[in-house]
């Protein structure tokens, strides 16, 4: 992941389309491993607004792949500190370009 989207990453709660998509989905993790392929997604989210209806029903996607952003989730101290988290997580398990 390049150090520059995760400084722009979107938190929890942000509402967003992709570009392949039709429907609303709500960002409600970051940083998510698909455990089958082992590939590294920067958001897992659910639709919105009818949240999670099966625990399938989970969407993983980069940040390249947002169409339009219609809410941004909430951005507070505590938001900003789990991104320095992140940094130096990823930072540590070398997956930070």
């Amino acid at each position: 992941m390049k150090k520059e989207a995760l400084r722009n990453i979107l938190p929890i709660g942000s509402v967003v389309t992709l570009q392949k998509g039709r429907k609303k989905l709500m960002i409600i993790g970051r940083i998510q491993e698909d455990q089958y392929t082992n590939t590294l997604y920067e958001y897992a989210a659910v639709l919105y607004p009818e949240g999670v209806l099966n625990a399938s029903e989970l969407y993983m996607f980069q940040g390249e792949d947002i169409d339009r952003i219609y809410h941004v989730g909430l951005q507070e101290e505590e938001e900003f500190a789990f991104r320095s988290f992140m940094e130096q997580k990823l930072q540590d398990m070398n997956l930070l370009e």
